[in-house]
């Protein structure tokens, strides 16, 4: 088993592959597979997805499992693509560093390609591993070097241009040229002769005619000695010569040879490279091995989300039963309907029984499909809360394989089947029996198949067994082991529902579903004659407790409807409780603010002390008195601030722990209606706080498109304010009151500022300042110092952010090019290296004015069309300079 990904099949498979192909065949297996391999990125990931089959590798399942949900957290985040398209590699890497071994232009080209798409990957999941819990995406990008693999894509792409052609290096420049002469020379030659017109007669053309890799004159034959020149060949017809002109042979001989020069200089320079490239090759196989991994679980994470699915969690049978919520055949697409599948505890042999096209066969392979795609790693067309148990064999008799070559009927077909099953199967193995006991006298045939069932039961395999026999239904009730299923039949209409019924057996409908088809009336009533008594109170009995199914049925959501009831009424009161805390807190600032009156009191008071500082002698005993005064305010103050900031994150947290009782109910299939919640549009408001610039960064959010368009007009028209940093001189306001003060220095305890207030210096808590937006020539000046810009109301809803890919798509020359410019000033202030820019192809004139603008900013360091399935020309991809 290779060391990154599982290849190989259930262990006890091993010698009979071919039975586990027909059986994974029989239940669409590899169809499933051929759906989820087409999301891959790339072609090697496609193809890898050929060689995947269920494995009873539980760790390797589980870990492949989990980066399947990895993905999928990834891409519901929105951001860009991290796994790319990349051409076939893996039969290159052997080649790199052999000593006279050579890689073409084409094979270096892709192998750039793909060694760009390594890094892009690594860089795009280690980035996201700050918002979101990908640990084993991150191990697997662990194997990948990505500093070794960018140094061999830049020494690649030294040769090696973005169309995959050998650069015009200065060693080929001037081969190059000579041949460049070479071919002018000769076509000088052939014009010489074309455009004479006393040859009129003699040339069958007035276009030279390109045979053998040379230019020829198509000659009459009658007339070929006017031409000198070698003959190279004679048409079909006999009245053709193609003639190679005797001035242009010198230049095309010479021209053969200057091309073997440019072919053996460039073959030189590719070996050259095959060798300074070797430097790469176990880590390019090991980043090959990783992007494969990341690929395939990717593609997993794609085709999840497009059938709305689920990887399964895994349960232990011993401890608890298999569960399927909401299973929907992958290949039944919309008609598909979901079937609950809730196997009970202890019992490990399911009887399904029902009518013909009830949907007993299709339940019977979507059951064993999910088991086989589940140790596959792949996810299941179901809802959460589906769980299921490793296997270590899946066996399957399903269908009619009756054989007239090999004089096997259809008993005989199912009994050389079950069987083998007999011979193989253990306590973990999955056995599938469609029809058990058909196709012979049903007597002996529901003998044979509760002997079966028996042999089954006592090697506690898991079995699954569909059937018409009423004496397995009764086998079904009085073994343990056992349980009945029915899928449900509406009498009304006489179709089935495909509702799975567990614990009630149901009957065939055979004569009701032989009347709705046509049969006349006098056979129906004779084939209700011939019905026994004793079959006739069975089947009473089976609708009896059908009845009595959905009557319990029915008090079971009436149970679950009021104890939902009750976990919203319990929110509701915690809701109430909140909102009542929140106004609380909410009077006893309105209460503080009306304090406001002493506190300007007890400012009169500090400046009279001031103006008796100031007419008298100043003394110890003032100085002291106007301390202690101070001191007193500030303690006051703080301790009632600090009282309302610990009753307000009191209240956060139990408003956290509201939202967490919530979504557990969410999950658990409690919804609240408006009208129940009609009280917490208060209560669920946070209370406001301040926010650090981090905090402020992390909340924001991508530019729509139609805000980046008015972006131009909107900067002009509104100027910005500056918000300096705390320092010596900077206006501020402080306190509760917002005074305005100017600062003075900072104190020695480090929390505290030295404000002047007028004649007033008093010492403030960093927590109660605020800076005062700069205008005019000052800002400029503090635009290197200030923690943030303040922008006006209307320019605010902007955001600051550029975009992965600019859209120019429908703007005039002068608005695409103001957003242009925009998108690298935001680039260039976040460190933002590489983004694209959709330009279309229309005209030309903008996709020519956005590469002119490109081709002189300083910032850009490289620009380049996108290749042909990624847009072509109307997509350019930019790099700056970081």
């Amino acid at each position: 088993m290779d060391k990154v990904f599982f290849n190989g099949r259930f262990d006890s498979l091993q010698g009979e592959e071919s039975s586990f192909d027909k059986t994974a065949a029989e239940l669409d297996f590899y169809r499933i597979r051929s759906l989820v391999a087409q999301n891959a990125a790339s072609d090697e990931g496609r193809e890898f997805f050929n060689g995947i089959n269920p494995s009873t590798d539980f760790y390797e399942v589980e870990k492949r499992k989990a980066m399947g949900r990895e993905w999928n957290s990834y891409i519901g985040s929105t951001r860009p693509q991290a796994i790319s398209y990349w051409p076939p590699v893996k039969n290159s890497f052997e080649l790199l560093g052999k000593d006279g071994a050579q890689l073409s232009a084409a094979q270096f080209f892709s192998l750039a390609q793909f060694f760009t798409c390594c890094t892009k990957a690594v860089s795009l999941l280690q980035e996201a591993s700050t918002d979101l819990k990908i640990p084993e995406l991150l191990k697997a990008c662990s194997s990948i070097d990505k500093n070794q693999l960018d140094l061999a894509a830049k020494k690649i792409f030294s040769v090696i241009d973005s169309d995959g052609n050998v650069k015009d290096l200065p060693e080929l420049r001037e081969i190059r040229n000579r041949i460049s002469a070479l071919r002018k020379e000769a076509e000088n030659a052939l014009r010489r002769y074309t455009s004479d017109t006393r040859l009129s007669g003699v040339l069958q053309s007035n276009v030279p005619v390109l045979k053998g890799g040379k230019e020829l004159l198509a000659v009459r034959w009658d007339r070929k000695s006017e031409v000198n020149g070698i003959i190279h060949e004679v048409s079909s017809s006999g009245q053709t010569v193609f003639i190679e002109v005797e001035e242009a042979v010198k230049a095309n001989n010479s021209l053969v040879q200057a091309q073997y020069e440019l072919e053996e200089k460039i073959r030189t320079i590719l070996r050259n490279l095959t060798l300074e490239v070797g430097f790469c090759r176990e880590s390019a196989r090991e980043a090959h091995s990783a992007m494969i991994l990341l690929d395939t679980t990717f593609a997993c994470a794609r085709w999840q989300k497009s059938v709305r699915g689920v990887f399964a969690e895994n349960c232990d049978l011993q401890k608890e039963p298999p569960s399927i919520k909401g299973a929907r055949h992958p290949l039944l697409g919309a008609k598909a309907i979901p079937v609950d599948i809730n196997f009970m505890d202890g019992k490990r042999v399911l009887i399904i029984t029902g009518p013909n096209t009830g949907g007993k066969t299709v339940t019977l392979k979507t059951i064993a499909l999910f088991a086989l795609m589940n140790q596959a790693a792949f996810p299941l067309p179901a809802d959460e809360g589906t769980r299921l148990p490793y296997f270590d064999r899946v066996f399957a008799d399903i269908g009619d394989e009756q054989s007239i070559d090999e004089s096997l009927s259809t008993f005989s077909a199912h009994m050389k089947k079950i069987a083998s099953m007999e011979k193989h199967a253990t306590e973990k193995s999955l056995v599938l029996l469609d029809e058990l006991g058909s196709g012979t006298d049903p007597q002996e045939g529901g003998a044979i198949a509760m002997a079966a069932l028996d042999e089954f039961i006592e090697r506690k395999s898991f079995v699954i067994v569909t059937t018409h026999h009423g004496i397995l239904k009764n086998y079904g009730y009085t073994n343990p082991s056992c349980v009945n299923a029915s899928v449900e039949f509406d009498q009304k209409t006489l179709s089935p529902t495909y509702r799975l019924m567990m614990g009630v057996p149901g009957e065939s409908h055979a004569i009701d579903i032989a009347q709705h088809s046509g049969l006349s009336k006098k056979l129906i009533q004779k084939a209700k004659e011939y019905i026994s008594t004793q079959q006739a109170d069975v089947s009473a009995l089976i609708k009896g407790l059908t009845a009595k199914h959905e009557e319990m049925d029915l008090l079971i959501r009436q149970q679950k409807e009021a104890k939902d009831k009750l976990a919203i009424k319990e929110v509701e009161l915690s809701e109430r409780e909140i909102e009542a805390k929140q106004k609380e807190i909410e009077l006893r600032e309105l209460e503080a603010k009306q304090n406001f009156a002493s506190l300007r009191e007890a400012r009169s008071r500090l400046e009279n002390l001031v103006r008796e500082l100031r007419e008298g002698e100043i003394t110890r005993e003032k100085n002291l008195k106007v301390r202690q005064f101070i001191k007193e305010f500030e303690e006051e103050a703080e301790k009632k601030e600090s009282e309302i900031e610990t009753e307000r994150q009191l209240l956060e947290k139990q408003q956290d722990a509201l939202k967490e009782k919530e979504a557990f109910f969410a999950e658990n299939g409690i919804k609240f209606t408006k009208e129940s919640r009609h009280s917490s549009s208060k209560s669920s408001k946070k209370t406001k706080r301040r926010i650090s610039n981090t905090e402020a960064l992390k909340s924001a959010k991508p530019i729509p498109k139609e805000e980046n368009d008015r972006y131009a007009k909107k900067t002009l028209e509104q100027p910005k304010k500056i918000i300096p940093q705390l320092a010596p001189g900077v206006e501020v306001l402080a306190g509760r009151e917002r005074r305005k003060g100017t600062l003075v220095q900072k104190e020695k305890n480090g929390e505290s500022w030295s404000v002047q207030f007028g004649a007033i210096r008093m010492s403030v808590p960093s927590r109660q300042l605020q800076a005062l937006p700069l205008e005019g020539k000052d800002s400029a000046q503090a635009m290197q110092k200030a923690d943030y810009v303040l922008e006006s109301a209307s320019s605010s809803q902007d955001n600051s952010r550029p975009q992965f890919e600019l859209r120019l798509l429908g703007m005039r020359y002068e608005d695409a090019i103001k957003s242009l410019e925009r998108q690298i000033d935001l680039c260039t202030i976040t460190n933002f290296a590489n983004f694209s820019i959709i330009h279309g192809k229309g005209s030309g004139i903008l996709q020519q004015g956005v590469h002119d603008y490109l081709s002189h900013h300083p910032a850009v360091k490289d620009f380049h069309f996108a290749r042909p399935e990624d847009g072509g020309t109307g997509k350019t991809y930019v790099e700056l300079h970081t």
